[in-house]
């Protein structure tokens, strides 16, 4: 009955994802409308509700040193497996960092942060955001790293130059920072400022959420027998290893837990496709990783959540 609740609970999600891949797939909706769609809520919508989150709450009540430990324990554990198969597979250095990146790297910015935020309530907001900075800052540069170092032979500070602008850069990131910095203050935020983010926020849920279908209709089923291990990884290892991290090596209180396990356990992040897309680098086979987790996801998600807010 738990998990039923739950499903039914995730489901409107999903079929916002459903309704946009429609959308997509009978061209009401075209690739360019898309990608403008999605540069809006990562650009503006989806900054707007990270801000006005961080900005209402100080550093102190984000930074959680055990769950970052557990999260980054459990990741890097399937990050390191995913990355044995695919050196074993000899498929090389720059592909296997992208099959690692579709492993680990979940849609925790688009489907996440919404998500659990409604799903879980308020105190979700901290550990939720902490998930998304160690990928955004660890992992997201990890792939880079590696690629460009691959490439080049060795590792050159332009490489680490060019990580720095890209963090710079990222509106998550920068919308996450300004707004710790507006909490330091101890201000409140002026009531037009936050109804101003409230409303430009709103819209980051739908928005995200159709986005990814719609991005998802013009995604190929290449490569299937990988993308179904990248899934299996990115699905079942990859909440299994932050569980046991989580309860086990690095134990956290049960809420935090249940958040962060169940940010493992979201499909793989449309931004995986957008790196290997821009590297050219198996753009195909992260295109299928994506959606078949996603098309998975929408029954192993709320098992993991049923089973880790049961545990």
């Amino acid at each position: 009955m738990r998990m039923l609740a739950i499903f039914l609970k995730t489901l409107p999600f999903f079929a916002i994802i459903a309704l946009g891949y429609i959308a997509g797939r009978q061209r009401f909706f075209s690739q360019e409308a898309t990608a403008y769609l999605t540069k809006f809520v990562f650009y503006f919508a989806l900054s707007a509700m990270l801000f006005r989150f961080s900005a209402n709450l100080s550093l102190g009540e984000i930074w959680n040193l055990q769950l970052v430990l557990a999260y980054l324990t459990g990741t890097t554990a399937i990050y390191v497996v995913a990355t044995a198969v695919g050196l074993l597979r000899g498929i090389g250095i720059e592909e296997t960092a992208v099959e690692a990146q579709c492993a680990v790297i979940g849609n925790t910015g688009f489907l996440g942060v919404p998500m659990f935020v409604l799903l879980f309530g308020a105190a979700a907001i901290g550990p939720v955001m902490l998930v998304l900075a160690v990928d955004l800052i660890v992992f997201s540069s990890l792939i880079v790293i590696l690629i460009t170092g691959a490439r080049d032979g060795r590792m050159r500070l332009g490489v680490l130059r060019t990580v720095g602008l890209g963090l710079l850069k990222n509106p998550m990131i920068v919308s996450m920072v300004l707004g710790l910095a507006w909490a330091a203050t101890g201000v409140p935020l002026p009531e037009p400022v936050n109804e101003f983010v409230v409303i430009l926020g709103g819209a980051a849920t739908p928005g995200a959420l159709f986005a990814i279908g719609a991005s998802l209709a013009s995604k190929s089923a290449e490569r299937v027998s990988v993308a179904g291990w990248l899934t299996f990884c990115k699905l079942v290892l990859h909440p299994a290893a932050v569980a046991f991290a989580a309860l086990v090596l690095f134990p956290v209180d049960p809420f935090t837990a249940t958040v962060i396990v169940s940010a493992a356990a979201l499909p793989v992040a449309g931004n995986v496709y957008i790196l290997a897309q821009h590297y050219g680098v198996a753009p195909h086979r992260v295109s299928a990783a994506i959606l078949f987790s996603t098309a998975a996801s929408i029954l192993t998600l709320p098992w993991v959540i049923a089973w880790i807010s049961g545990a």
